[in-house]
């Protein structure tokens, strides 16, 4: 067992003592876990520089996480499942995206929301595994060792991209407040910066004497490791690249194996190795939402369904929002929370089944590893439209030359949930986030999908336990003429009064950082020609028509999408916005309001019928929601419990639109 300690430091009740059904009351474990496994095992052996890790007297390498584990009082009322979310960034987001739960500091008791999770019956457990998440109050983390050879810390070049929404001559060297790898050398010449109009658009170099690595002290700045600095600003909207090199090269990679091994210990261990949750658990299943929903496809990747003992771990899983991407997870100087496009996040493969690249020659598949060995879970893969406009989801299952659809596994289902948005949506309509200040040309998508996820994890629930097979995927198709390039969608844009279009479109490139797997030697790494993109196709109002949609947008008051644009304010005016505000896929959507009028319609030039010449009350509006969403109960895309919440939602939708639909669906400058 690679689980040799856990330590409980405090178990207490959750949300204060409060009963959920038949499940009763449930109570919060926290601690540590401490890990030791074997570099020379052949799953084990795939984690990057494990080779160099230092190791115990035994010949193990180890390392810590801390945890934090919520289950029944009364384990034998629970469903036997364990549930492990893969913290997001240190911080557990299923509460959040199932339990409808407000978000909370990390140092906070987790909030029980709606309690869906717990009345289910669900013990979730959530185990650090990123290496750089910051040292704050509440955030799980990764403790590991770095690579040393002879005797000597490693040393090497990395990239960091970063775009700002504000004018700033200081940058800090990683994502938000993650730990930073510092330069090993402050005069490093060798270091280079560029600068793009866009992710993916012509460099520009910018010469190593108008930047330093320094930061501003009472305005003066002075040298730093961590920071750069550019006394004439660094230009918002515009995308910068710094290569630089670095010592200190962390095993990142060893999150996978805590996550393994954390879900094999609670389900497999005893009471005498110091399983708190000894012979509870029937299946487990995991979640992960954006970045960790693109670790779990690592860990597909590499095979870590196993554990060391040869047990399957997941009977299920749910990745979130990853789209086609994997993530820094598994590499030197891995920056987890980096969305770059010219990073290993848009490294082959990214179909389930093995394609043979064309250009390259290389062939694999994220299940190909797993299914020799007879050991693939079921998989319920969720994107929203943004993973087809900024994440490479069409790559999942149209083939690399985006000529035909490609076959999915019997034992995987993809839902694309169309017409939302990648992040959850904040219920009051808004253009702008005073979080990031990112703002959009177009209000945010603000339809609340999480009734799909609730529905899809009793449906993945039901197949795993019961062989009832889980409801068809719904994805836009070659076959069906719902995929289309997304430049073919523009013309439906371009009627509509006041509605911008992207610039330039994200997309997935060939890239080659060098030969040796997890070790980028070459930077920047060599380009080669890119990969298909498609998307859902539109209706005549702009409406995405294949998928997964939400009733209220199914029966639409407005155009909804998966994208955005940046808004003149924050510069880079036109191109595609990113949650955050930075560079990668993880897309923001627009609404576009519907009319409310024929009188005001036709005053507009919207060719858009208005919402009075579709529904001649809020009640008949409210009526077809209804028929939709028991429509959807019956396939199997709903949970009957939701409908309560679907009519709630959309009764606010539907005033929400009303007053919007006379500012013509875009802010006033």
């Amino acid at each position: 067992m690679a689980v040799t300690r856990i330590t409980i430091e405090s178990r207490e009740p959750f949300a204060a003592g409060q009963t959920f059904g038949e499940v009763g009351a449930y109570e919060l474990l926290i601690g540590t876990l401490e890990f030791a496994v074997d570099p020379t095992h052949p799953d084990n052996a795939l984690i990057t520089d494990i080779e160099l890790a230092p190791r115990d007297a035994s010949g193990k390498v180890t390392f810590s996480s801390n945890f934090r584990l919520l289950r029944p009082v009364d384990p034998v009322k629970g469903n036997h499942r364990l549930l492990l979310d893969v913290p997001n960034r240190g911080r557990g987001p299923i509460l959040r995206n199932f339990n409808d739960a407000p978000d909370v500091p990390a140092d906070s008791a987790p909030d029980p929301g709606n309690g869906f999770l717990m009345r289910q019956g669900y013990s979730i457990i959530w185990c650090g595994w990123q290496h750089d998440s910051p040292s704050s109050p509440g955030v799980l983390r990764l403790n590991g060792p770095e690579a040393m050879s002879g005797g000597e810390r490693v040393s090497g070049r990395l990239m960091v991209t970063f775009q700002n929404n504000a004018p700033s001559q200081v940058q800090y060297l990683a994502d938000r407040i993650h730990m930073a790898y510092p330069t090993n050398d402050l005069n490093d010449q060798e270091a280079f910066l560029t600068q793009q109009d866009y992710e993916d658009g012509p460099e520009e170099i910018i010469p190593r004497s108008q930047w330093s690595f320094a930061k501003l002290a009472d305005g003066t700045p002075v040298p730093d490791p961590c920071h750069i600095y550019m006394a004439a600003g660094f230009i918002p909207g515009k995308v910068y690249q710094l290569i630089y090199s670095t010592t200190g090269a962390p095993l990142g990679g060893l999150g996978l194996l805590a996550t393994r091994d954390c879900a094999s210990f609670l389900r497999y261990g005893s009471t005498s190795q110091g399983n708190p949750c000894a012979d509870s658990f029937e299946y487990a299943y995991a979640f992960g939402s954006s970045q960790s929903g693109r670790f779990l496809r690592k860990l597909l990747h590499l095979g870590l369904n196993v554990d060391e003992e040869g047990r399957t771990v997941f009977d299920g899983l749910i990745p979130h929002v990853a789209g086609a991407k994997h993530g820094e997870f598994n590499h030197r100087f891995a920056q987890p929370s980096s969305q770059a496009s010219r990073s290993p996040n848009n490294a082959f493969p990214y179909s389930d089944l093995p394609q043979t690249d064309p250009e390259t020659g290389c062939t694999d598949g994220v299940l190909a590893r797993l299914s020799e060995r007879g050991a693939v879970p079921k998989i319920i893969y969720t994107y929203t439209s943004s993973e087809y406009w900024g994440g490479g989801g069409c790559l999942t299952h149209i083939d690399l030359q985006g000529k035909r659809d490609l076959d999915v596994p019997d034992n995987v289902r993809i839902y694309q949930f169309g017409r939302v948005q990648h992040p959850l949506p904040s219920p009051e309509l808004r253009y702008f986030d005073p979080a990031n200040g990112a703002r959009g040309q177009h209000y945010f998508n603000n339809v609340d999908y999480r009734p799909l996820l609730r529905a899809a994890l009793v449906a993945l629930d039901r197949w795993v336990s019961a062989g009832e097979a889980a409801p068809p995927s719904k994805h836009p198709r070659l076959s069906d003429g719902t995929a289309v390039a997304p430049e073919q969608t523009a013309s439906a844009f371009a009627s509509i009064p006041g509605v911008g279009f992207p610039r330039a479109f994200r997309k997935f490139t060939r890239i080659d950082f060098g030969p040796q797997t997890g070790v980028a030697t070459n930077h920047p790494p060599k380009i080669g020609s890119p990969y298909p993109n498609m998307v859902s196709s539109v209706d005549g109002d702009g409406n995405e028509t294949s998928g997964v949609i939400m009733p209220q947008a199914a029966v639409p008051l407005a155009t909804y999408t998966g994208w955005n644009i940046r808004h003149a304010e924050i510069g880079g005016e036109g191109h595609i916005l990113s949650t955050g505000g930075g560079t990668g896929g993880t897309l923001i959507g627009s609404i576009i309001p519907l009319a409310a009028t024929k009188s005001e319609r036709e005053s507009a030039g919207d060719p858009r019928l208005s919402i009075e010449g579709r529904y001649s009350s809020q009640e008949v509006y409210l009526e077809q929601v209804q028929a939709e969403a028991e429509r959807m109960v019956a396939d199997g895309y709903l949970l009957a419990e939701d409908l309560p919440t679907v009519q709630e939602q959309a009764s606010r939708h539907y005033e929400q639109m009303v007053a919007l639909a006379r500012e013509v669906g875009v802010p006033a400058d």
